[in-house]
C-alpha cells in the first residue's frame, strides 16, 4: 500500500492507524501548495480532488476520504481499532467519524485562508467551541470517544484538535480534550508517524 500524505493534514490520522496496526505502507509526500510529488509530477493526475489523504492497494485500487480509510485500514485487523461491521457499536464509531469530518475537520475551513476576516474568525471559533463542548462531554467521562479502548475516531479527532495550536485557538476552557491530546500523543504509532512525517525528532 501507498499512502499519499501531507505532513500534519488530516492524512496522518490514516498514517498513524497504520503505524498502530503494524501494516506495509510506502508514505508519499505531497507538496498540497504545487500539487506535486516528490519527482515534480502533477499529483492531480492520479488523485483529481487534489487533496491528501489517498491510499493506493496492492492492486492499484485508490482509496479517498480520511473516514472511508480509517475504517478500511481497520478492517485489515478486524477487531482491533473498530467494532465488527454492522454492529451496532461501529455505527456509534461511524457516527463520530461523520461528526468530527464534518463539524470540526470542515469547520476549520475559513481558518485556512490567511486573509479571513476577524469577524469570520471569531464566529468559525465560536462554532467550533461549540463542537470542542459537545466533545468534552465524553471525554470528560472516559478516556476515548467509545469508551475505554482506542479506536480510528480518537486517531482522526487528535489530528483536527492539533490544528488548534496552528491557528492559535484556545483549548483551555476544555481541559478534556487538552488532556486527550496528550494522552493519544504518547502513543507509539503516533510518535512514530510524527518522525516519518518530520514534525518530531
Amino acid at each position: 500500500m501507498k499512502l499519499y500524505y501531507t505532513p500534519g493534514a488530516c492524512s496522518q490520522a490514516p498514517h498513524i492507524v497504520l503505524q498502530e496496526l503494524d501494516l506495509k505502507y510506502e508514505p508519499v509526500k505531497v507538496d498540497l501548495v504545487k500539487h506535486t510529488l516528490p519527482d515534480g509530477s502533477d499529483y492531480r493526475a492520479i488523485n483529481p480532488k487534489g487533496y491528501v489523504p489517498m491510499l493506493e492497494l496492492d492492486d492499484g485500487t485508490r482509496l479517498t476520504e480520511a473516514n472511508v480509510l480509517l475504517q478500511y485500514l481497520a478492517d485489515r485487523k478486524p477487531g482491533t481499532l473498530a467494532p465488527p461491521t454492522g454492529s451496532l457499536e461501529r455505527y456509534k464509531l461511524m457516527e463520530w467519524l461523520a461528526f468530527i469530518a464534518t463539524e470540526v475537520h470542515k469547520g476549520f475551513g475559513p481558518l485556512w485562508n490567511p486573509q479571513v476576516e476577524p469577524a469570520v474568525r471569531e464566529r468559525t471559533i465560536a462554532a467550533l467551541g461549540n463542537r470542542f463542548g459537545y466533545i468534552a462531554q465524553t471525554l470528560g467521562k472516559q478516556p476515548y470517544l467509545m469508551g475505554q479502548s482506542f479506536t480510528i475516531a480518537d486517531a482522526y479527532l487528535f489530528v483536527v484538535l492539533n490544528w488548534t495550536g496552528y491557528h492559535k485557538v484556545d483549548l483551555k476552557p476544555w481541559p478534556a480534550l487538552t488532556e486527550f491530546q496528550a494522552r493519544i500523543a504518547k502513543r507509539p504509532a503516533v510518535q512514530a508517524t510524527l518522525k516519518v512525517e518530520g514534525l518530531a525528532k
